[in-house]
């Protein structure tokens, strides 16, 4: 149950002391480039975000629900993550994961990304777990494949996106084989 320990990082529910950092991150012209808003990402805009999502249960049909990630040493938040059970089966669910510039390349994305799937998997019981990303996106394929998601699909120009056609990589992964790859799991 939430909030979820990994070795380094604490995956927690947002709380209003994140708004200024959350945006900060969000409103980097780098972070949001393969991302769903645009780079002007205010701090009113933050907040108005945290106080909606304060009033979502996580693991609810068809609703995204965010999770701060933050570091165990020093408690500072660093990115976040997060997950909606699909409204048509909620068996499955899709992920999603931002982390901020200074954070990137370290590892932490991955153990974000890896906790948050053994929850999906031993808490929620899951079925499978998607995750979309941008084809030049090559540092998100990276780490959906390190943390063993698959490729399935390579949709090419399906998508207006931020002014011009975007092509998008489609991932997954199964409870089984999650359980396969991670004896670790608590499955």
């Amino acid at each position: 149950m939430l909030p979820l320990h990994s070795p380094r990082l604490l995956l927690r529910p947002f709380r209003d002391s994140d708004a200024e950092t959350f945006a900060a991150y969000r409103s980097d012209p780098q972070v949001a480039r393969y991302q769903n808003w645009e780079a002007a990402f205010s701090l009113a805009d933050a907040q108005i975000f945290i106080s909606e999502l304060m009033e979502v249960q996580p693991g609810r049909p068809g609703e995204w629900y965010q999770l701060a990630l933050e570091l165990k040493d020093g408690g500072h938040m660093i990115g976040d993550c997060g997950f909606h059970l699909h409204l048509s089966d909620a068996r499955q669910a899709e992920i999603g994961f931002t982390l901020a510039p200074a954070f990137q390349g370290q590892g932490y994305g991955s153990e974000a990304v890896r906790r948050l799937l053994d929850y999906l998997f031993a808490d929620l019981k899951l079925h499978r777990v998607i995750a979309i990303c941008d084809a030049l996106n090559t540092a998100s394929a990276r780490l959906l494949e390190r943390v063993g998601m698959r490729r399935e699909g390579h949709f090419v120009e399906n998508i207006w996106f931020k002014g011009g056609w975007g092509s998008e990589y489609s991932y997954a992964i199964l409870r089984d084989e999650w359980a396969a790859h991670n004896p670790e799991s608590r499955l």
